[in-house]
């Protein structure tokens, strides 16, 4: 576990004041990972590269964003860990939509013990941006739906200037070859660091190709 720690923070370098808070989160997942199933068992003994850091590397690709909104947060990952690390950002703050009730207990818990800037809303995706009012600087989202239907619940938010960051495995080239069918996008393609065949998708601009991508 310290050695993958610290692989992870050589990857994604932190604030020691960010390392303290995202230590309290990662005992707090822990103890609601024996009752509640929050991240797949097999990744525990890899949580700080596989989770932690893999969440960490966005910041670097919208370092001056500050407010963003995490679709289907789950376990946290990368919503909460964004929070942890902006909690010294003047005006930073991270939303985290989650629909499952239980989760969205687990990160009410995980914002207030790590005092990370963060608000939970317990709902579906497609309402809460819809009825989202304000701007958002950047949009994520990580293990929580085909490429193609994260493009449409973005598409409101991306139009208002938000940037779109979505962490997706080795099958990108399939979705991304999907989601062209009904979008009209222009995706950045970043290699994860924490290896394997993670990718990050950026996305500056979306438009339907026709009425059906609905």
């Amino acid at each position: 576990m310290a050695s993958d720690k610290a692989a992870a923070l050589a990857l994604t370098p932190v604030s020691r004041e960010t390392e303290e808070r995202l230590d309290c989160f990662v005992t707090l997942l822990r103890e609601w990972q024996a009752k509640t199933n929050l991240v797949a068992p097999s990744t525990l003994p890899h949580l700080w590269t596989r989770h932690i850091a893999d969440s960490l590397q966005l910041l670097s690709l919208a370092p001056s964003a500050k407010i963003w909104i995490d679709l289907g947060s789950g376990g946290g990952f990368p919503g909460v860990v964004l929070a942890c690390a902006l909690a010294e950002t003047p005006g930073a703050k991270v939303h985290l939509v989650e629909r499952i009730a239980k989760k969205a207990a687990f990160l009410r818990e995980a914002i207030r013990l790590t005092g990370a800037p963060g608000a939970v809303h317990l709902a579906d995706i497609g309402d809460t941006v819809e009825r989202f009012a304000g701007p958002v600087d950047c949009v994520t989202a990580r293990a929580v739906a085909p490429l193609n239907q994260l493009i449409g619940f973005a598409e409101p938010l991306v139009k208002q200037g938000a940037k779109a960051l979505f962490l997706k495995g080795q099958d990108v080239e399939a979705e991304l070859t999907e989601a062209t069918k009904y979008w009209k996008i222009e995706p950045k393609l970043h290699s994860s660091r924490t290896g394997g065949q993670g990718w990050i998708v950026e996305l500056d601009r979306i438009e339907r190709r026709n009425a059906s991508a609905d």
